[in-house]
């Protein structure tokens, strides 16, 4: 790990924090699967989604019902305390031509650009990561540049049952197709679980070309096909270079705030805290309240709130109304009967702000 040094004040705690002197190598937010703002389980999945684990989003495409969690099942003594597990409920065993099923990551254009994509410099990657799975076979690894519509496969194989196991795959430097420099998703980073034969019928694009259905998952097995199936992941790094070093460990409170940037649910951050309205305190004018997110977010978010108790108002009544909401903070009105001068809710605010 690069030597750290105390250089900055986090937004959340007010606490200084400890930062890579030289930014982190890992292009991927939360590889270890420590953070899961939304919760450690979801079952019954059967669309796509954020679930569990922050940044990792699962695409199912009429392939299987699942429940996904953050698991305490790690690879010994290589420093990883959670991974994120699929586990398979209901089968599907002959999935249609268009069915999938993946997990994937998309990373912002501006954390691109030292890779020189799309110049004659342009820099090869290396994925690492650890998996595990009672499913051996051959399973599909994709980079897709949403910026040019150009992907590359990598096929990695599972070899021994219910095993974890360390894979590397090394993709080389795309010399055609530069990547955007802002906060739009540029590389989506896939991990393919099963394909129908829209995506498998083809051959393995394992050169960068323009992106091709068919190409893509080829020889991929079907992770769906039995519901004693399960799959795990962690230690998901991303990083320039033709070899993989040893994963990257963050402070908790960095990988937190990297993943705040993109989703916070504050009712996990501010378990208990009151939200106080001010206000004309006539039965039927707008209240207002203002609070500040944790740290900046990567574009204006969407905002939902929920009321779970109040005190002053009558919660039936509440009709949000006017709601804003910039990179910093959320400015919320809303009209209500009120009973006193004074009043409180407590409330969930999820704030999503995901590529």
């Amino acid at each position: 790990m690069s030597e750290l040094k105390v250089d900055k004040v986090s937004p959340r705690t007010g606490n200084y924090v400890a930062l890579n002197t030289v930014g982190s190598k890992n292009i991927i937010i939360n590889g270890d699967m420590s953070i899961a703002q939304r919760g450690t389980s979801t079952a019954s999945i059967t669309t796509s989604g954020f679930y569990t684990v922050d940044r990792f989003e699962t695409i199912v495409g009429s392939q299987g019902t699942w429940t996904q969690s953050q698991s305490t099942d790690v690879p010994s003594g290589q420093g990883f305390a959670t991974s994120l597990k699929m586990d398979c409920t209901t089968a599907d065993g002959s999935p249609a031509s268009s069915d999938s099923l993946r997990v994937r990551q998309i990373i912002e254009g501006q954390n691109l650009q030292y890779l020189k994509k799309g110049t004659a410099n342009a820099e090869s990657i290396t994925a690492s990561f650890w998996v595990k799975s009672n499913k051996t076979g051959t399973y599909i690894f994709e980079i897709f540049d949403a910026d040019n519509a150009r992907s590359i496969s990598r096929a990695y194989t599972i070899d021994s049952a219910s095993t974890w196991e360390k894979k590397t795959v090394t993709i080389p430097g795309d010399t055609s197709g530069t990547l955007g420099n802002d906060n739009g998703g540029s590389f989506e980073c896939t991990w393919w679980l099963g394909a129908g034969t829209n995506f498998t019928s083809g051959t393995l694009q394992t050169s960068w070309s323009s992106q091709n259905n068919a190409n893509r998952a080829v020889g991929q097995v079907n992770l769906a096909d039995n519901t004693a199936n399960e799959w795990f992941i962690t230690g998901v790094q991303l990083e320039a270079g033709t070899t993989a070093s040893d994963f990257e460990f963050l402070p908790y409170d960095v990988n937190l705030d990297r993943c705040l940037r993109y989703y916070e649910a504050r009712t996990t951050a501010f378990s208990g805290q009151r939200c106080i309205w001010t206000g004309d305190v006539t039965s039927g004018n707008n209240y207002f309240h203002q609070t500040a997110f944790s740290v900046t977010k990567r574009t204006e978010p969407t905002v939902s709130i929920t009321v779970s108790a109040d005190s002053g108002f009558d919660e039936t009544s509440i009709a949000l109304q006017n709601t804003y909401s910039g990179k910093n903070l959320i400015a919320i009105s809303c009209t209500s009967n009120a009973t006193s001068a004074r009043g409180y809710f407590d409330f969930e605010i999820l704030i999503d702000a995901e590529l």
